[in-house]
C-alpha cells in the first residue's frame, strides 16, 4: 500500500471536507447529540471555514492518502492562527485525525513528525495542541510523545462547552 502526503490547498477542499466531518464524527459523535454534532459540523467544517482557513498564511494543512484515498490530516497553526496565545515560539498542532480503519499503523506518528519537521523548519521551540479530557487513547498517544499537560480550555460542539486539556513539549 503507497501513502503519501499532500500538502493540501484549496483545489483539495472538497476531500478536506469529507474528511474532516467524518473523522470528527467517529471520534466524537456517540458523545455528542446529533444537533450538537451537525451544528459543529456545519460551522467548523462549512466551505467558508475551510477556505478561510485554507488561505490562511498562518497555517498549514496536510492530507495523508493510501492507495490515492484520503486517510487521515494534519492542521498546524503558528502566530496569530493559534487557537490560544502561546507565543511566537510555538506551533499548535489543532488537528491531527486519521480515519479508525488507519489507527494503530504508525500513522499518527508519521503526521507527528511532519508537525515536527514543520516545528523545526519554522524555528519553533515548543509544540502543542488541545486534547479532548474524555479522550483517553489520544492523552495517552501525545504523552508517550513527551507532551505534558499545562492547561485546559473550552471547546465547544455546538451548544455544548467542552473541556479541551491543552498539552506541550518542548524542543531541542
Amino acid at each position: 500500500m503507497a501513502t503519501k502526503l499532500i500538502h493540501c490547498t484549496l483545489a483539495d477542499l472538497p476531500a478536506l471536507q469529507t474528511i474532516s466531518r467524518d473523522t470528527f464524527t467517529a471520534t466524537f459523535g456517540a458523545q455528542n447529540t446529533a444537533a450538537d454534532l451537525a451544528a459543529f459540523l456545519d460551522t467548523a467544517y462549512s466551505t467558508s471555514q475551510l477556505t478561510q482557513e485554507l488561505a490562511n498564511p498562518h497555517s498549514l494543512f496536510f492530507l495523508l492518502t493510501q492507495d490515492d484515498a484520503v486517510v487521515g490530516y494534519l492542521k498546524l497553526n503558528t502566530g496569530p492562527a493559534q487557537t490560544e496565545a502561546m507565543g511566537p515560539n510555538s506551533l499548535e498542532i489543532e488537528r491531527i485525525y486519521l480515519r479508525s480503519a488507519f489507527q494503530h499503523q504508525g500513522l499518527g506518528k508519521r503526521l507527528f513528525q511532519v508537525a515536527l519537521d514543520q516545528a523545526h523548519r519554522l524555528q519553533k521551540t515548543k509544540l502543542w495542541l488541545g486534547v479532548w479530557e474524555r479522550n483517553f487513547n489520544a492523552q495517552g498517544f501525545y504523552q508517550r510523545l513527551g507532551f505534558h499537560q499545562v492547561g485546559a480550555h473550552t471547546f465547544t460542539v455546538g451548544s455544548d462547552p467542552q473541556t479541551d486539556l491543552l498539552y506541550a513539549k518542548t524542543l531541542e
